[in-house]
Parts: structure tokens; C-alpha cells; sequence
């Protein structure tokens, strides 16, 4: 029991997922979708840069040795994960501002963001 515990960085992530792919597949707002899309992106970041966290360890570009106590350093923490993570963050971001902006413009269009009406006005429009 205590090693499910000990492992929340990871219960964490998977209750944020299972919230994000609820509230997209749940709701018919499209502004709602687009929330529930950036904290299932969060979940991922998460994730990833949990996973590169190496307990005890350092970044690489420090000297071997510790500066206080003198002992050599053997664990290191891989930093690309975070790396990778600031390049996903930024992209994210674009990636929802861009949706934003499609979603005041289908509201223009069509006087409404929610799904089962759109659906429904581009029926009307196709008979």
C-alpha cells in the first residue's frame, strides 16, 4: 500500500487527465473544451518532468562535488524533460490562444459556441 502512495506525483497526473478528456468529451461549449484540453496538456507536463526528477540528484553542469560537505556527486538529473517541457509549455499556449481566437470567430459566424447548435445550423443551411 505504501508504494502506491509513495508514487502521487503519478495519481496526481492521472486524476488531471481523466478530468481534462471528461470535461472535452462532456461539454458542448467550446470554451469548455478548450479548458478541459489545457489541463489535460498540464497532466503531461507533469508527467514528464516528474519522470526526469531523480531524487538526490544534481544538474550536470555543476562540478562533481558537492560545494558544502565535499563528497563527490554520482546522480545526476537529466534536464531534458524540462527542456522539452518549456518547448510543449510554449506551444500550448500558441496552440490555445489560436483556438480562442477560431472560437470568437465561429461565434461571429454562427452566433453561438455551443457544438449541438452549430450542428445543427450547418444542417439547416445544407437542405
Amino acid at each position: 500500500m505504501s508504494q502506491v502512495l509513495g508514487l502521487y506525483n503519478y495519481w496526481v497526473v492521472i486524476v488531471l487527465m481523466m478530468i481534462g478528456f471528461y470535461v472535452v468529451l462532456a461539454h458542448g461549449n467550446l470554451v469548455k473544451k478548450v479548458i478541459g484540453l489545457s489541463i489535460f496538456q498540464v497532466s503531461v507536463f507533469l508527467l514528464y518532468i516528474t519522470m526526469g526528477k531523480v531524487e538526490g540528484g544534481t544538474t550536470p553542469i555543476r562540478p562533481a562535488k558537492n560545494f558544502y560537505t565535499g563528497e563527490d556527486l554520482e546522480k545526476f538529473t537529466n534536464p531534458l524533460p524540462s527542456v522539452l517541457m518549456l518547448t510543449a509549455i510554449v506551444v500550448g499556449v500558441a496552440t490555445t490562444s489560436m483556438a480562442l481566437a477560431l472560437i470568437v470567430r465561429i461565434r461571429e459566424a454562427y452566433g453561438t459556441i455551443e457544438e449541438d447548435e452549430i450542428l445543427a445550423a450547418d444542417q439547416e443551411a445544407e437542405c
